[in-house]
C-alpha cells in the first residue's frame, strides 16, 4: 500500500490549503461563535467549496460529481481541518451523500446527489439515541406501516447540521428488539415534514447540531433506503467511511496546532533565551512530531484500504480514529500549555483546537472503544 499521495493529490491538497486559508481563517470561527450564528457555517463559501469541486469528490460520475476516492476527499478534509471550517461536509458529504450513493435507487441518487455536488442542498442522517453510546444498533425509534405509507415516532439525538437540513435520513425500528441489529430501517424524510420537530443545540466545538423529534411523521413508501430491516450493515459502512474523513480533518488541526506551538517555541523568550532551546520541551516536541506522523500513515492506510475494499479496511478506520483522537487531544493540550498563560486565553487559537478535538474524540467512537474494536477484530 502507497502511503504517499499522489501528483495529483498534492495538487488538490495544495489548492484546497491555498483557498481555505485565504477565504476561512480561524478568526471566521470565532465571529460564528460570538454571532451565536444559527446556521454555524457560510452559505456561500460552501457554494464556493462545491465550485471547486470538493462536495462531488465521492459522487458518481452520472450524478453530476467526480467519481474519485476517499483518499482524494481526505486531503481536503485535512485542510478544512487546519482552520477549523464548520461547512457540512461530515453531514451532508460524508455520511448522507455516501449513504444514498452506497444504497439509493436510481430515483433517489438523482433527486438529491446532484444537489449535493453542488452545494444547492444540506443533508444529514439521524441514527444516534439517548444511551446508545456508538452502538449503531440501539434504536428505538419507531417506524410502523400505514397502507403503503409509513409512520415515524422517536427522538434522535445529536443531530449534524439538523437545524438547516433540507432532508434527513433516519434510522427506525420496523422489527426486532432494541438491540437487534436486524429490523432497523432507512428512511428519507423532509425537513418541513410535519410533526418533525428540531431543537438547537451546540457542541463544545460550537458545531451545530439538533434533539430531533418525531411525532407520526408521515413518509412514503418511496422514502425507504435499501432493503427493509437491513439498514444497519448499510449505516455501519457508512459510518466508517465518514470515520475516516472525520480522522482527515483531526489530521489537519493536530497539524495546525503543532505549527503554531513550534513557530512560539522558536520565537518566544524568557530571561534572553528562546524557550525552544530548553531540553524539556525539545523532547515534548519530539513526541508529538513522531506521534503526529504515526496518525498521518494511519489515515492514509485506512483511507487507501476504504477505497481498495481490502479485508482488513475495519480495522484500519479503527487504528485511525483510536490514533487521531489520542494524538490530536495530546498536541491540542500541549499546544496550550506550551503557549503559557496566552494559550488559556479566549483570544488565543489554541483552545479552538482544544475544544475541536475534544468533539472530535467523541464523534463515530472515542479512542477507547475503537483499541476495543480493534482487539475485538483481530480477535484478541
Amino acid at each position: 500500500m502507497q502511503l504517499v499521495l499522489t501528483e495529483d493529490q498534492e495538487l488538490l491538497a495544495k489548492t484546497a490549503s491555498d483557498f481555505v486559508r485565504a477565504h476561512s481563517p480561524i478568526k471566521r470561527v470565532r465571529a460564528l461563535r460570538d454571532a451565536k450564528d444559527p446556521l454555524g457555517f457560510s452559505r456561500e463559501l460552501w457554494k464556493q467549496m462545491a465550485d471547486l469541486g470538493w462536495t462531488g469528490i465521492l459522487i458518481p460520475e452520472e450524478y453530476g460529481g467526480a467519481g474519485m476516492d476517499l483518499a482524494d476527499l481526505a486531503v481536503v478534509l485535512e485542510a478544512l481541518g487546519r482552520v477549523l471550517a464548520p461547512e457540512p461536509f461530515l453531514s451532508t458529504v460524508l455520511l448522507a451523500g455516501q449513504l444514498l450513493t452506497i444504497a439509493g435507487n436510481d430515483q433517489q441518487k438523482r433527486s438529491w446527489l446532484p444537489p449535493i455536488a453542488t452545494g444547492e442542498k444540506i443533508l444529514t442522517v439521524a441514527y444516534q439515541e439517548a444511551r446508545s453510546r456508538y452502538d449503531l444498533n440501539r434504536v428505538t425509534t419507531k417506524a410502523e406501516q400505514d397502507g403503503s405509507a409509513w409512520r415515524l415516532s422517536g427522538e434522535k439525538i445529536q443531530v449534524l447540521d439538523g437545524l438547516n437540513t433540507d432532508l434527513l435520513i433516519v434510522s427506525a425500528r420496523t422489527a426486532g428488539a432494541t438491540n437487534d441489529p436486524h429490523g432497523i430501517s432507512l428512511f428519507l424524510v423532509q425537513r418541513d415534514t410535519p410533526g418533525l420537530t428540531a431543537i438547537p443545540q451546540y457542541r463544545l466545538d460550537n458545531r451545530a447540531v439538533s434533539l430531533v423529534s418525531f411525532d407520526n411523521v408521515t413518509v412514503g413508501a418511496d422514502s425507504l433506503i435499501g432493503a427493509l430491516g437491513e439498514g444497519y450493515n448499510l449505516l455501519s459502512q457508512t459510518v466508517d467511511r465518514a470515520t475516516i474523513g472525520l480522522c482527515a480533518e483531526m489530521l489537519g488541526g493536530m497539524s495546525q496546532i503543532f505549527e503554531d506551538t513550534m513557530v512560539y517555541l522558536k520565537t518566544r523568550q524568557q530571561f534572553g533565551v528562546l524557550i525552544g532551546t530548553f531540553q524539556a520541551l525539545k523532547h515534548r516536541a519530539a513526541r508529538l512530531f513522531m506521534e503526529l506522523e504515526l496518525a498521518r500513515s494511519s489515515v492514509l492506510a485506512a483511507a487507501r484500504a476504504a477505497d481498495e475494499g481490502s479485508d482488513d479496511w475495519l480495522s484500519l478506520v479503527a487504528l485511525a480514529k483510536a490514533r487521531c483522537s489520542d494524538t490530536y487531544l495530546l498536541t491540542a493540550n500541549e499546544g496550550v500549555q506550551m503557549h503559557g498563560g496566552i494559550g488559556m486565553t479566549d483570544e488565543h487559537d489554541a483552545g479552538f483546537y482544544l475544544k475541536r478535538a475534544r468533539a472530535a474524540e467523541m464523534t463515530f467512537g472515542d479512542a477507547a472503544w475503537h483499541r476495543e474494536r480493534w482487539a475485538s477484530l483481530h480477535k484478541y
